[in-house]
Order: C-alpha cells, then structure tokens, then sequence
C-alpha cells in the first residue's frame, strides 16, 4: 500500500469525516444537493448519513434480504432508488427514509437501477431482461432475453436506455421498448459507459480489452494490453478523456482532435493493486481513482489524456465507490470493511510522485 495514512491525507485532499455502516458499503450516492449522502450496503442495510459531519440521519438494516446491488439517486435528488439479491427495486423519500414504491422485479438479483435524466423513468436489470417504469413505479414494457445476463445498463444523453450483455450493446426507446440501435462484437461486456455527449459507448470485455463504438458511424475500435478485464470506466462531462483501467494504472484516452486511434494514452501510476473505481469530478478534468489497496488519489489531467497526482489518502480496505458531492468540492469513498469516508478538495498544491514508470498502450480500429 502507499505510503499514506487515513488520519493524513496528501495534497488537495482535507479531512472532512467517517462513519460506517454494518457491511461492505456497495452503492451510493449524493442526495439533497449534497446535504446527504445515501449509502446500501452487503448486509442489504440503507442509510442516510449527514453531508457535513457524517451522523446517521436515518438507517433501515436489512431492508433487501441478501444485499443491496444497486442505488440511483433522482435527478431531482429529494428521492432514490435501491435494488439487491431479493429481486425486488425500493424508491425511497430521502428526507424521511420511507419507501413510497416497492416494486418486484423478478425471482433473481436486480443488478442495475438507473434514472433517466429527466428523472421520468427507472430502469432495472435482472438476469437477461430489463424493465423500464414510469415516476409512480408502474411497468411500462420489459424487453425480451438478451443473449446473456445483462451486466450493464445507462441512459443516454436523448433519453433512449443502453444494454450491455455478451456480443451487443442495444439502445431502446424508452416510452415504448422500440430498438433504435445495435452493436454487435463477439465477447463478454462487462462494464459501459456512455459519453455526455451521445455519440461514444465504451465497453470493457472479458478479454482484457475496451471496445468502444461512435453511434453516429458504427464505427468501433478496440485498445488492448490492460492485464486485466476493465471493470472501471469513465469518461468527462466534456465527452474528451475516456478513464479506463484493468490493473494498477489507470489509462486515459483522449478523444480531442483525430483520438484515440493512433495514438498514446495517459498512464496514470500510483496504485499497488489494481484500481477498482474511477470517477471524473463535475465540469472538470480531475480524476478520482480508488484501488484494492486501499488508496484513493486525485489526478489533475490534461486534454490529451496526461497528467499527475495532487492528492493522496486512504480507506481501511479495497475502495468499492467514488462519488463527487454535485459541486465538486468533497469527494466519498466507500470501502470493503463498511467505512464511509468523505474528504474536502482544496486548491492545487504540486503534485505527488509517480511510484513507478507507467506501462504504455495504443488504440486501434477494426
């Protein structure tokens, strides 16, 4: 692990507060324009925990028999969503922890929830199918099988809802199930991402690569040599930096000008263990990635995808989540013991050293 301490976080990172809930934190998300922060976790337990000082506002222990999987928080972020092992997706009031909607979904696991941007519908995923629903939580249409689990699922920036399963990503109409597009490539999908703009899908597969697609072209292209499978993805609000990583570093591809075909992307080296999470800040191009070693560093990036680290701390185990309060200015992990950190973000004060010399990678087309 880095040499870092939780009691003396580096850089821009300043000591905001902790708590923990009763297991592994898995889901999250910012609530009330950040006067909250709502927090699921392996024990199916839901908790509400104060923005600025951490005290549990409210807490609901093994509301979701099994485990939480899931959480989306409404655009309007006075209501959220939680979905787990008991096949069933919950709508919960914020402000007084009720549940107005519980909705069953199936007899497996709701591994996805998602919020439309105009927050008039939810969707969920179990097992092959998906389900959208209407703001009052009655089903509108499910989709037929996909050809396997579908891993993944997000709106995009027109309101239509992708799917990611083995060999396509589908994007469907919301109001009426229609197909409006399909992706094909043979292999296992196991992560998505959507640019804010629309036009790029970017998938991390089963055999160490990201394939990515511009909807406006078909046009797809792959970029290998990670080590691993590519589980964390994110892009920037600006839809320039794709974050990517399979191993310790994190890989950045730059789609400003004629990228990321052909070109070198960023590698950003300070992880011992591979990151498991990533996340861009708000209007801005700062990374946040969190890794099984606990670590959490802040990257400030150029559009060309380099940069360096202004800040450093930790948690007490892998880092399940990263999420940025709405105005940029805190930063939450959740971790694998159930801890629930939130740092405040100062200004820019250097960077810290690379560990070691990052590995390097290309982007090609097929």
């Amino acid at each position: 692990m880095p040499d870092l301490n939780v009691d003396t976080p580096m850089g821009v990172f300043r000591r905001g507060w902790s708590a923990a809930v009763g297991d592994y934190a898995i889901a999250g998300g910012w609530s009330l324009n950040g006067e909250a922060l709502m927090v699921g976790d392996a024990e199916g337990g839901v908790y509400a925990l104060d923005g600025k000082s951490g005290a549990t506002a409210w807490e609901h222990p093994g509301v979701h028999e099994g485990g939480v999987l899931a959480m989306a928080v409404h655009p309007s972020r006075t209501k959220f969503a939680t979905a787990g092992q008991d096949g069933r997706v919950l709508v919960w009031s914020a402000a007084e922890g009720q549940v107005s909607q519980a909705i069953d979904v199936g007899s497996d696991w709701v591994e996805n929830v998602a919020w439309s941007a105009d927050g008039q519908w939810l969707a969920a995923s179990c097992s092959r199918q998906v389900y959208v629903y209407d703001a009052e939580g009655a089903e509108i249409w499910r989709s037929e099988d996909h050809p396997s689990t579908v891993s993944a699922i997000a709106w995009s920036n027109v309101g239509e809802l992708a799917t990611a399963c083995y060999g396509r990503v589908s994007f469907f109409n919301p109001a009426t199930g229609a197909l409006h597009q399909k992706m094909e490539w043979q292999g296992s999908l196991v992560s998505m991402v959507l640019s804010s703009d629309g036009d790029i899908v970017a998938c991390g597969s089963q055999d160490n690569s990201v394939h990515f697609w511009r909807r406006s072209t078909e046009r797809d292209s792959e970029m290998t040599g990670y080590p691993g499978k590519p589980s964390a993805l994110a892009f920037d609000d600006s839809s320039t930096l794709l974050a990517t990583s399979g191993g310790e570093i994190a890989t950045v591809w730059s789609f400003h000008g004629d990228g990321p075909e052909g070109t070198r992307p960023g590698s950003l080296k300070f992880h011992v263990e591979p990151v498991s999470t990533l996340a861009f800040a708000p209007g801005a191009l700062r990374l946040a990635s969190g890794g099984r070693d606990g670590a959490v560093v802040l990257w400030s990036l150029r559009k060309n995808g380099s940069g360096g680290a202004i800040g450093a701390a930790t948690v007490a185990d892998t880092v399940a989540e990263l999420y940025w309060r709405p105005d940029g200015k805190a930063l939450a992990a959740l971790d694998a013991q159930g801890g629930v950190t939130v740092w405040r973000i100062g200004r820019t004060k250097g960077r810290i050293p690379r560990v070691r010399e990052p590995q390097r990678q290309r982007a090609g087309s097929n």
